[in-house]
């Protein structure tokens, strides 16, 4: 974080990444000297509502944030910045989205928690576009030019109005990433044979981790009503809405999604006053993230450490239980949205626990031909996932890791 104060000294000079906090009400006019290097500019939580037009002369600009601000409309003068190409205005007011205010360049483009109850066509006209997040506005339909939109690979539709789904989408060739839950399309009732409980039957302990959609803790029972075992973690949703969608659509998805050997294991669901909250089997200690979250750079793609490498025969026992769990999902009819090596754990022996369900949609009340085109694309986030394996593969040095080599291609 750097402050307004250090950049009116010219204490900045030369940074390519400017990140100012400081309840903000008017863009600082500073930062223009920073045109010859700046390339990304978070001006996330002010009070910013408008840009000004000389935000061109930030000639290298490549990414802008400008979550939980006051915006009402994503500015026009956006568009004529020549090498921008993610823009991040999460959180605001935005009503309008003017068909100017895309740059040609755009690959990602973040309008998630706004009012937004249409985007212009030029969205479809952007040839990078790769990621789009609109979930939570008011769309009531997409546009029909995103049918163009070749190179889109993750879009994120929960928590709008659709009325019906968007097909133009359903013959895009890289999408492989898709959540539309909380659609008036999509509404369905959930009869899952997962027990309801309190919230005052347990106990939250150290905090095991947390996302977008909520915390998840180790837990011990205060009353265990269903003699569940006692290694218990529960999942806290947070509000009313993610980055993904309504917490209530991710319980919904791992409630209708049921049991299998390589899902994180649902014992029972909370629904009061005071939580929306799901109970899970504790997971052993031993098993570890597969991968890391996309990067700025990446966009898409999984990350991993540096240094890390799998075996072939590590990669062919990963991918044949992911190849057993997306069928098992496709059986359920429940698209993932999310099937990345960052949402998985595996251990030593290359077992694999694959979790959250904060993307997941339901589509059984889809057309045929819409169900189908919807495996297709949770199909091909399988085969990027096993692309993504094989990037970080140790050579196959034996005549039998070349063998499963050919199995694990041939399955891609």
């Amino acid at each position: 974080m750097h402050t307004l104060a250090q950049l009116k000294a010219g204490q900045l000079g030369h940074i390519t990444r400017l990140q100012l906090s400081e309840n903000l009400t008017e863009f600082p006019v500073e930062i223009l000297t920073l045109a010859d290097s700046l390339e990304i500019l978070d001006l996330s939580n002010n009070q910013l509502s408008h840009l000004p037009d000389s935000i061109t002369q930030l000639h290298k600009l490549k990414i802008i944030f400008a979550s939980n601000n006051l915006f009402t409309e994503l500015p026009a003068i956006l568009g004529q910045c020549p090498n921008l190409e993610m823009i991040g205005f999460k959180s605001n007011q935005i009503k309008h989205v003017p068909n100017e205010s895309l740059p040609p360049k755009l690959r990602w483009l973040i309008l998630t928690d706004n009012q937004i109850t249409a985007m212009p066509s030029s969205l479809g006209e952007r040839p990078r576009l790769q990621k789009l997040a609109l979930a939570g506005n008011r769309l009531t339909s997409l546009p029909a030019s995103l049918a163009n939109a070749n190179n889109l690979e993750l879009i994120r539709l929960s928590a709008n109005q659709l009325t019906e789904f968007p097909t133009q989408l359903l013959n895009l060739p890289k999408l492989a990433w898709l959540a539309f839950a909380g659609n008036p399309f999509g509404v369905q009732t959930i009869d899952a044979s997962v027990p309801k409980i309190n919230a005052s039957d347990y106990q939250l302990e150290q905090v095991l981790g947390q996302g977008a959609s909520g915390i998840i803790s180790k837990a011990k029972w205060l009353n265990n009503p269903h003699q569940f075992t006692d290694q218990i973690a529960v999942k806290v949703f947070k509000g009313e809405i993610t980055s993904d969608g309504y917490p209530q659509d991710e319980l919904n998805a791992c409630l209708k999604t049921g049991s299998h050997p390589n899902l994180v294991k649902s014992l029972a669901q909370v629904d009061d006053n005071q939580q929306l909250a799901l109970v899970m089997e504790l997971i052993p200690a031993h098993y570890a993230n597969l991968g890391l979250p996309p990067s700025l750079a990446s966009c898409t793609r999984d990350t991993f450490e540096q240094g890390f490498a799998l075996t072939i025969k590590q990669i062919h026992k990963i991918v044949m239980q992911m190849a057993d769990l997306v069928q098992h999902l496709q059986q359920q009819q429940v698209c993932h949205g999310d099937l990345y090596a960052h949402n998985v754990l595996f251990d030593e022996q290359a077992n694999i626990i694959f979790g959250d369900f904060g993307a997941a949609s339901i589509y059984g009340n889809l057309t045929l031909e819409q169900q189908q085109a919807i495996v297709q694309i949770e199909r091909r986030a399988f085969s990027y996932f096993i692309e993504d394996l094989l990037s970080i593969s140790e050579p196959a040095n034996t005549e039998a890791e070349q063998q499963l080599l050919v199995e694990i291609k041939q399955l891609q």
